[in-house]
C-alpha cells in the first residue's frame, strides 16, 4: 500500500474535495495525511486524517478576504487584485517550501496530491525530490491553456469556435504571457535556489506536465477539450459533507411539500453584500414555489429583512439532503454547489462574482443546464423570469439529469483513489486507457 499527502489551501471548496479522495485512498488500504491551514484542524481530524498544519506561511490571503468583506460583492471586483493574488500565491512559495520539506522528510509520502495554486509542490518540490504530484482542480475545468480553451480565465468567455476566433484567442494568450513574465521570473529565481533550472513556460503550461490532473467534472462541462493531454481525468464530484444534522433534517421536513422547492444561495463561504439572497426574497415571493435559502458562514449577520411565508432561510444545510427535493437552484457559482446541483439533476440560474463563478456559469450555460445571468443587474423582474423559465422549460431540467448521469459514471472518489494507486506504482504519467473509456461508456448508458 502507499502513502499520499494530500496539500491544499484551508479553504472548504479546496479541502473538502480531497477529503472525499482521501476517504476513497483509505478505504483501499492506503495511508494518507493532509498538509494545509490550521483552520482545518477539526474537520480533518474529526475524519480521523492525521494534519501536518502550515508553519510558516500565515495567512497569505488575508488581504483578498478583507477586500471581500469591506466592498460589496460585484463582477470583476477580485481580477483588479493582482497585487494581492501574487503575494498570495507567488510570494509564499519559499514558505510553503520550507513548512512541507520537513513533513515530506518526516512522513515519506509516496505521492503528493496538490491544488492547483498550492505552487511550492507544483513548482519546485516534485522535481527537487523527484517525487510524483498529482493535481486535483478546485475548478471544473484544468487552467492548462490550449486552442480548445476560453482564451482567458475567469471572464466567463466561450471557447473560440472559428478559425479567427482561435487566432484572437491565441492573441489573447500570448499577451498575458507578456504580462505575466514577471512571475515566471521570480519563479524561476526561486527554482535555482533549489539547484532548478528555468521552468520554460507559463505555470498552467507548466501544470500539463504533471503525471496525473485529477478534475472534478465531465468533459462537457469543459467544452469537451481534446487538446488536453492523456494525464488529464474527469473524475466527477468528488465532495465530502459533514454528516447530517438531525434538527437541519428536521427542519426541511417541516417545511411545506406541496409546491415545487427553489434552493437560493451565494455559497457556504459568501462574505460580501448578500446580493442575490436580497434580490430573491423580493423576486420570489410571488411564486408559487417554496425557497429555501442558505446564508453561509455570514450567517445572522445578514439582514433580509421582512421574509415572505414561503422564504425559509437558514445558515448551512448539506446539499445531498436538501438539493434533491428541488426543482430550480439559484446560485453565485461556486464549483461546489454547481457540481452537487448537476449531479442532483437540478437546473440552475446563476448570478456569478469573482474567482471561477462565470465560468461556471457559462460552463453551465453551453451544457443547456441553467441560465447565466449578469449579477450587476439583477433585478426581481429578470430573476422572476429566469426562475419560471428554468421551472417550466422541460429541456433545462433534461440537460441536468443527462449531466448527473454522466458525473454517476465518472467514478468520483473512487476513480480517483484509482488512478492516484496507480501513479504511486508507476511513478510515471498516468493516461486514460481504452479500458477506461469503454467504462466510463457503460456506466453512463447503465
Amino acid at each position: 500500500m502507499s502513502r499520499f499527502l494530500m496539500s491544499a489551501w484551508p479553504f472548504p471548496g479546496h479541502v473538502y474535495p480531497q477529503i472525499a479522495v482521501a476517504q476513497a485512498l483509505r478505504d483501499a488500504g492506503h495511508e494518507v495525511a493532509f498538509f494545509t491551514g490550521p483552520a482545518m484542524r477539526d474537520t480533518i481530524e474529526g475524519e480521523g486524517f492525521e494534519l501536518h498544519p502550515f508553519r510558516t506561511i500565515g495567512e497569505p490571503w488575508a488581504p483578498i478576504h478583507r477586500m471581500e468583506r469591506r466592498l460589496p460583492s460585484r463582477p470583476g471586483l477580485l481580477r483588479t487584485e493582482t497585487t494581492a493574488l501574487r503575494r498570495w500565491l507567488l510570494h509564499s512559495i519559499p514558505a510553503q517550501v520550507a513548512d512541507l520539506e520537513p513533513v515530506i522528510d518526516d512522513w515519506r509520502p509516496d505521492v503528493i496530491v496538490s491544488e492547483p495554486a498550492l505552487l511550492g509542490p507544483v513548482v519546485i518540490l516534485g522535481e527537487k525530490l523527484e517525487l510524483p504530484v498529482a493535481l486535483q482542480a478546485t475548478f471544473l475545468g484544468p487552467l492548462i491553456p490550449g486552442p480548445d480553451a476560453p482564451p482567458l480565465f475567469g471572464f466567463g468567455l466561450r471557447p473560440p469556435r472559428t478559425r479567427a476566433g482561435r487566432a484572437l484567442g491565441g492573441a489573447a494568450r500570448k499577451a498575458l504571457d507578456l504580462l505575466s513574465a514577471g512571475f515566471r521570473r521570480r519563479i524561476d529565481r526561486l527554482r535555482a535556489e533549489h539547484g532548478l533550472g528555468p521552468l520554460g513556460c507559463t505555470v498552467n503550461e507548466h501544470t500539463a506536465r504533471m503525471p496525473l490532473y485529477l478534475v472534478g467534472s465531465v468533459p462537457e462541462l469543459d467544452y469537451g477539450r481534446a487538446d488536453l493531454p492523456p494525464t488529464v481525468h474527469y473524475v466527477g464530484r468528488c465532495t465530502w459533507q459533514a454528516p447530517s444534522d438531525p434538527a437541519t433534517s428536521a427542519w426541511l421536513d417541516r417545511l411545506p411539500t406541496g409546491r415545487r422547492w427553489v434552493h437560493v444561495t451565494e455559497g457556504t463561504s459568501a462574505m460580501g453584500e448578500p446580493y442575490l439572497l436580497r434580490a430573491a426574497v423580493e423576486t420570489l415571493a410571488g411564486l408559487d414555489v417554496e425557497v429555501v435559502m442558505t446564508t453561509g458562514r455570514r450567517g445572522r449577520q445578514v439582514e433580509l429583512g421582512s421574509l415572505p411565508a414561503n422564504v425559509h432561510v437558514t445558515e448551512f444545510v448539506r446539499h445531498d439532503d436538501l438539493l434533491p427535493r428541488c426543482a430550480a437552484m439559484v446560485a453565485g457559482g461556486g464549483a461546489g454547489a454547481v457540481i452537487a446541483g448537476l449531479s442532483a439533476g437540478v437546473p440552475m440560474a446563476i448570478a456569478p462574482v469573482n474567482w471561477d463563478q462565470p465560468d461556471n456559469a457559462r460552463r453551465v450555460a453551453e451544457a443547456g443546464a441553467g441560465l447565466s445571468l449578469n449579477a450587476s443587474r439583477i433585478t426581481p423582474a429578470r430573476l422572476r423570469a429566469a426562475v419560471r423559465l428554468l421551472l417550466d422549460d422541460p429541456r433545462y431540467a433534461a440537460a441536468a439529469r443527462r449531466l448527473s448521469r454522466q458525473l454517476a459514471a465518472a467514478g468520483g472518489p473512487r476513480r480517483a483513489a484509482e488512478l492516484l494507486a496507480r501513479l504511486a506504482v508507476t511513478g510515471g504519467p498516468v493516461h486514460e486507457t481504452r479500458e477506461d473509456r469503454l467504462l466510463a461508456h457503460v456506466e453512463e448508458v447503465g
